[in-house]
């Protein structure tokens, strides 16, 4: 059948692919936003359904003060079948970056386990910190073996320091023996994302060269012998888009190989598609798919036979469903909160959020400002389309200018759209558009809309391809609020500097800048694609 890609839109990749019986899972990152790491499972290939979140306690990952875009980098799911009695065991290893830029980094990789998929999920072993991008190898001879990047601070040569191989004893819980460097990269540096496969006696060290943005590309090494020497694929890179800005489908990397329905192999890889002018991919980093062959001489190829990613693909599974609808219609009426929904490096619990305190309602505790990397309760979903619509209903009662509620298009702390409830010196209430770009904070962005003292208010943000506009209502008729916005402005390619990697988030929040945890009720949050 035809497939579109991506498989998994509005989903940052890194993704990790691994095949149980006839499920298939893919694990993606997820960086600041709790719970950590994204598992969505399919028989197909097609229709991918959300799994609970294996890292859902702060035991297991604590992000108060990682960066914007810290937190969980470059997931890798994999499965070790039963033996001796032993149950079948799913292994997750993660980086939680709590710190990055050009000098000295902090990159802990930590392993948890287990027998379901659903979990639960153990508390997490400490591996190494010696670079991000961790993967686990489990050989057949019973060997598990960890891989990642090594991450070097000096300034007088590249940061990509090669692919580190160590041991991994599971009795013991530890890495045993030395690391050894085993892949320096090609010509195209920045060398990560390792992932290590065996085929027909062969280990073969799948890695992403040239860099996350628009040179990004999948290298591939192999060797008779798991330490090394590498030989590298005299046609690397086997897939990239970094020639042609004109493909659909632009900074192709970070894969991972799977064995698929009938025997067709494919990849899951990295990618971003940019929109406008300025070519800035709102949906962030998103998941697809490409069919592979392997080569009369053993190598992996593109099934295309070209080294690009198609936009549209053929599987070789039967038709299925391929639709593009996606929605989170969140009415809190039944004391739950939809899984679509994340917070912001700390995980949701009753201190700050609730749908008891007043059933049918999401209250929410007011908290830090949304510049803080530790406390905010705000809570949002991905965008997953170009063309979408939010909305939520607020029940508000601000007593001060540093009381707010409403309604937050969100990048990350320096760039986001935020329509709020406030209240001015004398204590009437009011509507209020603010935007950060970059930082830079405008607290109105348009004259504020005076509100009735006791009544809600319905809150609205359309997204439109590269534009952006919210609109309010008291009552039956909707009014808009402020002008057309830059909607890429919640990309990963505006602004300055290269950690940006999310794409566009929307939900709602409470802030409360006195330290009183003053309240906001939400009595619905809908998100549908357009």
């Amino acid at each position: 059948m035809l497939l579109k890609n991506p498989i998994l839109p509005g989903f940052h990749p890194d993704p990790s692919i691994c095949r149980v019986g006839e499920w298939f899972y893919i694990a993606t990152s997820t960086f600041h936003w709790f719970p950590g790491v994204r598992i969505h499972k399919s028989k197909d290939l097609v229709n991918w359904e959300l799994c609970p979140s294996p890292l859902t306690r702060k035991s297991q990952l604590d992000m108060r003060g990682v960066p914007d875009s810290g937190g969980i980098w470059a997931p890798c799911l994999s499965y070790t079948e039963p033996q001796s009695g032993k149950p079948g065991k799913y292994w997750l290893i993660y980086t939680n970056v709590r710190s990055l830029g050009n000098g000295q980094s902090d990159f802990p990789n930590s392993l948890v386990t287990a027998e379901s998929i659903d979990g639960p999920w153990s508390e997490p072993i400490s591996l190494n910190a010696s670079g991000f991008d961790p993967s686990m190898f489990h050989d057949d001879d019973g060997k598990h073996w960890l891989v990642n990047m090594v991450f070097d601070h000096r300034t007088d040569r590249s940061s990509f320091g090669g692919i580190l191989l160590q041991e991994y004893d599971h009795d013991q819980q530890r890495l045993v023996g030395k690391p050894r460097n085993i892949f320096k990269g090609t010509e195209l540096d920045s060398t990560e994302a390792p992932h290590l496969y065996k085929r027909d006696g062969l280990y073969y060290l799948m890695t992403a060269e040239g860099g996350t943005f628009w040179d990004h590309a999948v290298t591939v090494a192999r060797s008779k012998n798991i330490e090394g020497p590498y030989e590298v694929d005299p046609t690397n890179p086997i897939l990239t888009s970094r020639h042609n800005p004109s493909l659909p489908i632009q900074k192709a990397g970070h894969a991972s190989l799977v064995e698929g329905p009938n025997g067709q192999w494919v990849l899951v890889h990295l990618a971003g598609r940019p929109i406008g002018e300025h070519r800035r991919c709102l949906l962030g980093r998103e998941t697809c798919i490409q069919p592979v062959v392997w080569s009369d001489d053993g190598w992996i190829r593109l099934a295309s036979g070209r080294h690009t990613p198609e936009a549209e693909v053929t599987l070789d599974i039967p038709a299925a469903d391929n639709g593009r609808a996606r929605a989170t219609r969140e009415r809190f009426d039944n004391g739950a909160i939809s899984p679509d929904l994340q917070s912001l490096r700390v995980p949701m619990d009753p201190s700050w959020i609730s749908t008891t305190d007043r059933p049918g309602y999401c209250r929410i505790y007011g908290r830090d400002g949304l510049f803080s990397l530790f406390d905010q309760s705000l809570i949002a979903r991905r965008v997953q389309a170009f063309r979408c619509m939010a909305e939520t209903t607020v029940e508000f009662a601000p007593e001060t200018f540093q009381h707010m509620a409403g309604l937050i298009a969100y990048y990350d702390t320096r760039d986001w759209f935020y329509a709020h409830i406030t209240a001015d010196d004398n204590g009437n209430k009011l509507l209020r558009l603010s935007s950060s770009t970059e930082g830079n904070y405008k607290d109105a962005i348009c004259p504020d809309v005076a509100l009735p003292k006791d009544e809600s208010v319905d809150i609205r943000c359309v997204i439109e391809s590269e534009t952006l506009r919210f609109r309010y209502r008291v009552g039956a008729d909707w009014h808009e609020l402020g002008p057309e916005l830059d909607a890429t402005v919640l990309s990963d390619d505006f602004g300055v500097g290269w950690d940006h990697f999310t794409g566009a988030f929307i939900g709602i929040c409470c802030q409360d800048l006195t330290g009183q945890k003053h309240h906001a009720d939400f009595g619905r949050f809908e998100y549908a694609e357009l």
